[in-house]
């Protein structure tokens, strides 16, 4: 395998390719992702090589495409159902709560849910309240769904392709600002670990627990605050549920503080879970109370100042880590 570089929307789009190719049971669903190639480009190109039996342009009712792709998963195939803005789910809770996440459980094992639900995840370009939702939490709490946010292009072609290969019914969240990032990605067939987090970047003094765009602010973070002395161990979750406690313990343990980073709204979020968790399995290694860097708990505004107030940025980072070191500094 060589590498060179993709956009994160290449690196998917990559992923799929791939996949259909491989596994003549995998199709994909969702609005305008056939003739035009999806809102983000992510599904270029597969109508010309797959044909509209795999490539299907569906009707404005996300409640009806993840129905179809839950139905299909039931009976043997692997579909990906595409939301063009997260937020959507909203619409699709009863097909995807109720019904994907509950059927290998209740059937003893006897019949297996491989659905995919990709959305693209708005926040941070001025899309309002009702297309700017950051909503991985509900999902976390849903037993029998698998989480995944990445972070990079790497990362996303590898965990979209577990992931389309996964027994399980897996909530996929892009986060839209990053579709244009841009990172090696290796060519050919390859896998990232579900529930698998990788360090970004490694340090004494931190540990940042991060995912998705929180990873890049907490890299930025991290090289603002080397510059003081104050190395961050960075820890990229990669994958929220099943959650790799012991990469994310092993590091508490080397440097006794633990910061989360999160998108979504502070209460019962992703990032209580997280500190509950090390509370759980590290609390005797921890000099000083964990700390939540997230989004306040509002609608998201439209107004590129106040949405920029709502959602955490890196000066909020660099003052809880300042914060949580000073009272050793001055000891």
């Amino acid at each position: 395998m060589s590498e060179r570089e993709l956009t994160m929307a290449e690196a998917l789009n990559e992923a799929l390719h791939g996949e259909m190719e491989r596994d003549p049971g995998v199709f994909v669903v969702g609005e305008d992702i056939a003739q035009i190639g999806g809102l983000f480009q992510v599904t270029a190109g597969l109508l010309d090589k797959y044909g509209p039996q795999r490539v299907i342009d569906a009707p404005i009712s996300e409640a009806g495409q993840v129905g179809a792709g839950v139905g299909a998963a039931l009976v043997g195939c692997r579909p990906v159902v595409e939301l063009q803005i997260a937020d959507f789910v909203t619409l699709t809770m009863d097909q995807l709560v109720n019904h994907a996440a509950k059927w290998r459980y209740m059937s003893g094992g006897k019949v297996t849910v491989p659905f995919v639900l990709r959305g693209a995840v708005s926040s941070g370009i001025g899309m309002a309240g009702q297309h700017s939702q950051t909503l991985e939490a509900w999902f976390v709490h849903a037993p029998g769904l698998v989480v995944i946010m990445p972070s990079t292009p790497y990362d996303a072609k590898g965990l979209l392709t577990a992931a389309i290969r996964d027994d399980n019914p897996v909530v996929f969240l892009e986060k839209r600002l990053l579709y244009s990032r841009r990172g090696p990605v290796p060519e050919g067939d390859y896998t990232v670990p579900i529930g698998v987090a990788d360090i970004k970047r490694e340090g004494t003094d931190v540990t940042v627990a991060c995912y998705s765009q929180g990873v890049h602010l907490a890299l930025q973070a991290g090289r603002q605050l080397a510059e003081q002395g104050i190395e961050l161990e960075i820890v990229d979750l990669r994958t929220l549920k099943p959650l790799d406690i012991e990469t994310l313990g092993n590091s508490v343990r080397k440097t006794g503080r633990l910061v989360v980073v999160s998108e979504g709204a502070r209460a019962g979020g992703v990032a209580s879970e997280i500190v509950a968790r090390i509370v759980d399995e590290a609390y005797d290694s921890l000099r000083t109370a964990p700390v939540r860097v997230t989004a306040k708990d509002t609608p998201i505004p439209y107004a590129a100042q106040l949405e920029r107030a709502v959602m955490p940025q890196v000066d909020d980072l660099v003052a809880a880590v300042t914060g949580m070191l000073e009272p050793v500094a001055g000891s």
